[in-house]
């Protein structure tokens, strides 16, 4: 007898044989005990995890001769000849491969026949999601009121491209991953059923890289078994699959801690050449790095991992690295293979992240052997810079009333956590012109350009922020976001010094930046009118403001009485 591959061989033949679909066999096996199974069902899942097959186990015992039953007896004549496919009741068909609108008409007109083998059709639409449009309004009205001898069965591993209306025709099971010590059992038992010798490593090995597929891992372990010269070994499914070996990886990863540039770009050209490929390789990396931020965070979910054990070598290489950091790397080796897979040079991004990680790494180790005197230099840093501001800054407080004094206390701090710098506020306000706002609005595109050049972090906090009020020394910055206030507040990597030098070297002009919530900017600008009507000796309401000349010129094409204007 000619050879037959494995996943062939061990196709599950019982709901029982079904593994990791517990949920989908015990429904089953109930609505075929009590007769109340339905004419239409769609599997959805993941390749590999027992879709097909759970569709030719379903269609023996509904036709076995001892149904009702809850499992095949894979003994009649009917049980077997859907096993070897000779009943032509039984039709599996591939919808990739037949998706026009005729092929479902030859279905809609042949199944109003009755079965002549068995006493139901059921017909197994494989990779329905490949259907055209047309075939699937062709479907819709069989899969509604088909004759009471014919059964369904949808299989995809994409359902969002099935239209509603033929997802409401059917009972929908979704097929869950498999979990790779299922996988692993089941490896060991076919391992031992052919008589091959093989590492319990090398089979956990197959079980992770399969992702929860046991068809692509009964591949795998065929295709090894088969390159191997005795004995199947970790070394044998890592040259088959193409994976790079853990202690490899492992080096890599300890030379991107050390900050070792030129080792970790040695290695990566040294995997290279051994024809692995760049994708692959930034993908262990980012799972290796995801197994120690797991690890770290839950020693006790080992299961979880995607390495086959946990060695010393390992443990010490998650305890010496922050959770910081590996959330850090997780992030920029993602990034950078999503670039990598748009690229016909994978390779250049993937040693341009390796530099890059380089070169943060030491910034970040050393921040974790100090913790407590980089959290000290933070703070005195920010108590400089609050020194600088208030050096700088008109001192307004010192010319204010006591009863000014507090009415602006009672200005708006909606946000507890923010402390909002009132007095200098409000003396930006008392100052302030249209001619200085319109000055930095006509160039406020220009000096977000030069953010975003300069520090990308910064120019996403201060993208959803405008300029709201301007005088000559200071203007008030106005954030939508309360928590993007609070970062340039706490003046995270410099933001302030940075915006002011910036505003400084377009404008020509040395203003300090004073955020505030949006929310609480309309409060307080609310409040400062009110101020300003009931007293108008403390403004500037003296010197009558000048027309906006767009305004005036807006007046004299439509007249007054037309114009509605908003500031």
């Amino acid at each position: 007898m000619a050879y037959q591959a494995l996943y062939r061989v061990y196709r599950p033949q019982t709901f029982h044989d079904l593994a990791g679909q517990q949920h989908i066999a015990q429904t089953l096996q109930n609505a075929l005990t009590k007769q109340q199974f339905s004419h239409a069902y769609l599997f959805t899942g993941p390749r590999g995890t027992g879709k097909t097959s759970a569709a030719k186990i379903f269609a023996k015992a509904i036709n076995c001769e001892h149904a009702p039953a809850a499992e095949p007896c894979n003994e009649c004549a009917a049980c077997r000849g859907i096993t070897s496919g000779s009943i032509a009741d039984v039709i599996e068909i591939d919808a990739a491969s037949n998706n026009g609108v005729d092929e479902i008409r030859d279905i809609r007109d042949k199944v109003k026949y009755a079965p002549s083998e068995v006493r139901y059709k059921v017909y197994i639409i494989d990779e329905v999601h490949m259907l055209s449009t047309g075939a699937f309004n062709a479907l819709l009205k069989t899969l509604e009121e088909p004759p009471e001898h014919a059964v369904f069965i949808l299989a995809t591993t994409e359902p969002q491209k099935i239209p509603l209306t033929i997802i409401s025709r059917c009972q929908q099971f979704d097929f869950r991953r498999i979990p790779s010590s299922e996988i692993f059992e089941r490896l060991r038992f076919v391992v031992q059923d052919q008589k091959i010798d093989a590492e319990d490593e090398a089979l956990q090995l197959i079980a992770k890289a399969s992702e929860g597929g046991m068809r692509d891992a009964l591949s795998v372990l065929d295709q090894t078994a088969a390159y191997s010269e005795a004995t199947v070994t970790v070394q044998d499914v890592l040259d088959v699959t193409g994976m790079v070996a853990d202690q490899m990886v492992r080096e890599l990863i300890e030379s991107l801690e050390d900050s070792n540039a030129a080792a970790a770009i040695g290695k990566i050209g040294e995997l290279l050449e051994q024809g692995k490929d760049p994708l692959r390789l930034m993908e262990q990396m980012i799972f290796y790095y995801r197994d120690l931020l797991l690890y770290k965070t839950s020693p006790q979910l080992e299961d979880l991992l995607s390495r086959p054990r946990v060695d010393d070598d390992f443990s010490k290489q998650a305890k010496a690295i922050s959770p910081e950091r590996l959330f850090q790397v997780i992030n920029q080796l993602n990034g950078a293979l999503l670039d990598m897979k748009r690229t016909n040079h994978p390779r250049i991004l993937l040693e341009m992240a390796v530099v890059r990680l380089c070169e943060h790494s030491e910034t970040t180790n050393g921040a974790t052997d100090s913790a407590g005197a980089s959290s000290f230099e933070k703070r005195l840093g920010a108590l400089e810079q609050q020194v600088h501001q208030l050096s700088v800054a008109p001192q307004a407080e010192s010319r204010q009333e006591p009863q000014q004094e507090a009415k602006h206390a009672r200005a708006p701090r909606r946000n507890s956590g923010l402390r909002i710098p009132t007095a200098h506020i409000n003396r930006v306000l008392e100052d302030a012109t249209k001619e200085d706002l319109i000055e930095l609005r006509s160039v406020w595109a220009k000096v977000m350009a030069k953010i975003r050049s300069e520090n990308v972090a910064a120019h996403a906090w201060m993208l959803e922020s405008q300029p709201v009020a301007s005088s000559a020394e200071g203007f008030v910055q106005a954030f939508k976001y309360d928590f993007h206030c609070q970062m340039v507040m706490e003046n995270k990597s410099n933001i302030l010094g940075l915006v002011q030098s910036i505003v400084q070297d377009v404008t020509q002009k040395q203003k300090i930046m004073y955020p505030i919530p949006e929310g609480t900017w309309k409060t307080m600008k609310k409040d400062f009118i009110e101020r300003s009507k009931s007293n108008p000796d403390n403004s500037d309401s003296g010197k009558k403001e000048e027309e906006d000349p767009i305004i005036a010129e807006a007046k004299k094409l439509v007249g007054p009485d037309l114009l509605d204007i908003k500031d």
